[in-house]
């Protein structure tokens, strides 16, 4: 079974959010986690306000 943890490497080694990966988070966010997922989940939040990590469905939208 894939962790949040796991998605959220990817994500943070690619830079790009995709809207799948944002899918299978929403998902996983309503299992129960662990706190390793849940900080990997925080540090993917920071990442993507700070702007190290775009988002494709922001851009699908036209948001910055």
């Amino acid at each position: 079974m894939t962790r949040i943890r796991d998605i959220v490497e990817r994500v943070l080694a690619t830079g790009y959010l995709t809207v799948e990966a944002e899918d299978q988070l929403r998902q996983l966010l309503t299992t129960r986690y662990d706190l390793e997922d849940f900080n990997a989940f925080m540090t993917l939040q920071e990442a993507a306000m700070t702007g190290k990590v775009k988002q494709e469905s922001r851009e699908r939208c036209g948001i910055k």
